[in-house]
């Protein structure tokens, strides 16, 4: 079969692109429950600003890692009484030094900011809920567009992910556990969902490229599977390739894959799902507090 135009361009980039690269460092695991705290805040505070001053705030982190483009699973919420959980994952070009401000210094893409918006919006919808947050940059994404043409990053974030999952599950066995995967995190959580404790009840992808599946109903378990996909958001551009290690296939966002569609009116381009005043955001906030349906 020949591809033409734009897959065409695109197939030779990425296959271009996963020859010449080298392989990724293993994602830093899991280092446990709370406990982890005090081992962090020591951590940040021997690395020196910003992270000195995160621990000096009080902010909780059940994982940190400056070497390379770093590790870090912030903790919003008390987990220790939590019983409803949200793993909220990166994408593309994320890294340690971007956490707290973003990328490219746009405050709206950090992890650190869109956990603490969608923790906001938990907290307003139930103010009695007892729910956590972690952003998770606990793995090492890839570092551009092209860079993320193939499967390699996502699957070794996902087998980190996973542990963390089953140390969730083992410490709040009734709590129920939502995944949340911006862009090529999405693929990570898809991924992590396939092998995870029967905690994780939904998953959820904002402006996702794959997620290794090509229909939601191949979720194992009967996981429900959320998308959200703005009609400004560029993911729509990238073609639906999927080879032996390549591309992604079907979006989540595409209404053939079968996901439960999430609001999306008003949210502008591909970071724009979790920002203050976003439909997006008020109704992932809902699926992880009911979990079934969403309102409109």
């Amino acid at each position: 079969m020949r591809l033409r135009g734009a897959r065409r361009v695109a197939l030779a980039a990425l296959l271009g692109t996963s020859l010449v690269l080298p392989t990724r460092p293993e994602p830093v695991g899991a280092t446990g429950f709370v406990e982890a705290y005090p081992v962090t805040a020591a951590a940040m505070r021997a690395a020196g600003p910003p992270y000195a001053d995160w621990a000096a705030d009080g902010r909780r982190f059940l994982a940190f890692d400056p070497r390379g483009d770093g590790r870090a699973v912030e903790v919003l919420g008390d987990l220790v009484d939590a019983d409803r959980i949200v793993v909220l994952v990166p994408g593309v070009g994320s890294t340690l030094a971007d956490f707290d401000r973003g990328l490219g210094g746009v405050a709206r893409r950090a992890p650190a900011v869109q956990a603490g918006q969608l923790y906001r919006a938990l907290r307003t919808a139930d103010p009695a809920a007892r729910v956590a947050v972690l952003a998770w940059l606990g793995y090492d994404p890839p570092d551009g567009v092209l860079t993320a043409a193939g499967w390699a990053s996502a699957r070794r974030g996902a087998v980190g992910l996973t542990g963390l999952l089953r140390e969730l599950a083992g410490h709040r066995p009734s709590a129920t556990i939502t995944l949340v995967g911006h862009s090529y995190g999405a693929l990570v959580v898809s991924l992590a969902a396939a092998d995870a404790p029967p905690q994780v009840t939904d998953v959820v992808s904002l402006g996702g490229v794959g997620a290794g599946v090509q229909h939601a109903d191949e979720l194992p378990d009967g996981r429900r599977f959320w998308a959200a996909e703005a009609s400004t958001d560029w993911i729509r551009r990238v073609p639906p390739v999927r080879l032996p290690g390549l591309g992604y296939g079907r979006r989540p966002g595409d209404p053939a894959f079968g996901a439960r569609p999430l609001p999306v009116t008003g949210v502008a381009g591909h970071d724009g799902y979790l920002v203050q005043g976003s439909p997006t955001l008020v109704a992932v906030a809902t699926v992880v507090l009911v979990g079934a349906e969403v309102a409109r």
